[in-house]
């Protein structure tokens, strides 16, 4: 296709320099239309050997593992093995959660209500998993299964040990048996045991706010938490090999009606602007006036990587990076992308204005509490409204606690007024604790208020 071989040039021209813009090291851009692919790659996996990116080099997805953890589960309904509106407890009777009703469906879809940003690290081994599931009795219950979005990593883990004992293997030992096996993909590495056989990026560091960027001091996250996506790699063609089974309605690797149903809307989403609009059962789903949308993102130790999907175009954008400014290259290359090949347009996320109302703040002050950070919000003399983050646990490893102000983008919605991490971070107050103050602050997360 002249447009595809016009377009790999021109990405090979464009990417190095956008790459020093944004201070990414490394960076791989694939485009598929249908059959057709354009791919390109710049930069370096390892600042600290220099070793340079390639077409095959092989990035950790991170979060998009959600949606190869969601099509193995739904394998399993195709099979007759699970119910999507059975509790979970069902398949996994020796699991405590807060609520003993929470159904696969509510798991798939981030709507169980329970705390789910806990990273406990229950060792290398394969029983990893198994064993993280068993340290969930006493998480705390934020809401009421069903009523709320709340991304939630730790039941993705639940759903991989579902599979893991529905299918009596390993969660990576599934991943490669009923997924790349049949898709065969080349590049594919669901540890760093795999990784090492291939041309592997490292995620980059700063070691304090405009420092030079460092290699992370570890490659992979923890093991337990695998089927979230803490170490899940491959390269950028393994990548399209899956989407596009996905586009194709599943392709012999799923049924059509459950590849159908993982587009379905589950749950609307607030109005952040740096998620999707809706989750289906594992994807994130975008409103465009020209159609439908989908895909996911994924953030490991210092590595992104952006999946998007336009099924009325047979297309797929994916972007996989190693540190950096990954989401401002995210906004510099991948919309302008979508619109060109698949005729939609997706929203950018949003920027304080640059002159922000005066609002009132008393419904927002307070603090919120979760095992990963407090988050407070105080006023101070001049009226200026704050937002201190302190992280805790294995978060407070690897970020340092800050303070940044905020100001009044719409609705109960406030948006940090200076970036973090090529972001103005949205935050949006919902629902009443009983005396007119917001219950939650929501960040993609439901953080609930304190007292």
């Amino acid at each position: 296709m002249d447009k595809l071989d016009a377009l790999r040039r021109r990405l090979e021209q464009d990417l190095p320099a956008l790459l020093e813009h944004h201070r990414v090291p490394a960076a791989v851009i694939a485009v598929a239309v249908g059959e057709e692919t354009a791919t390109a790659s710049a930069g370096v996996l390892n600042l600290g050997t220099g070793v340079t990116a390639t077409a095959d080099s092989v990035f950790q997805i991170g979060s998009i593992t959600k949606v190869w953890t969601a099509t193995l589960v739904l394998q399993l309904v195709d099979e007759g093995l699970v119910d999507l509106d059975a509790p979970v407890r069902h398949y996994l009777p020796d699991l405590e959660l807060g609520d003993a009703a929470i159904t696969v469906r509510q798991l798939l879809s981030h709507t169980a209500g329970f705390e789910g940003d806990l990273f406990t690290d229950t060792g290398p081994g394969d029983d990893a998993v198994e064993k993280f599931v068993a340290t969930l009795d006493g998480v705390a219950q934020l809401f009421p299964p069903g009523e709320l979005f709340s991304y939630n990593n730790a039941g993705y883990v639940v759903l991989g040990r579902l599979v893991e004992v529905l299918r009596g293997r390993h969660y990576e030992d599934c991943l490669r048996e009923h997924l790349a096996v049949p898709l065969k993909l080349r590049h594919f590495a669901p540890n760093a045991l795999d990784a090492i056989r291939f041309r592997s990026a490292i995620g980059h560091l700063e070691p304090e706010p405009g420092a030079d960027l460092v290699p992370a001091p570890f490659w992979s996250m923890l093991r337990s938490n695998g089927p979230a996506g803490s170490s899940l790699a491959m390269s950028a063609a393994d990548l399209l090999a899956f989407a596009r089974m996905h586009l194709a309605g599943g392709a012999g690797v799923l049924s059509a009606e459950s590849a159908a149903a993982m587009l379905q809307r589950q749950v609307s989403l607030p109005p952040l602007g740096i998620m999707g609009d809706a989750w289906g059962l594992g994807w994130e789903l975008f409103d465009t006036p020209a159609g439908q949308v989908y895909g996911h993102d994924g953030n490991t130790i210092g590595q992104a990587a952006f999946l998007r999907l336009v099924p009325e175009s047979d297309l797929v954008v994916a972007l996989l990076t190693n540190g950096g400014g990954a989401m401002s290259l995210y906004a510099d290359l991948v919309p302008a992308l979508l619109k060109e090949f698949g005729g939609v347009e997706v929203s950018l996320p949003p920027r304080p204005p640059a002159e922000p109302e005066p609002f009132a703040a008393d419904r927002y002050l307070g603090t919120y509490v979760s095992t990963v950070a407090d988050l407070v919000v105080s006023q101070d003399d001049d009226g200026r409204v704050w937002l201190e983050q302190r992280p805790k646990g294995t978060a407070a490893e690897l970020s340092a606690a800050s303070k940044s102000e905020l100001v009044f983008l719409e609705g109960d919605t406030l948006i940090l007024r200076e970036a973090q991490g090529g972001i103005h971070l949205p935050l949006v107050f919902l629902g009443d604790d009983g005396s007119g103050r917001a219950r939650y602050v929501h960040s993609g997360r439901a953080t609930r208020r304190a007292g």
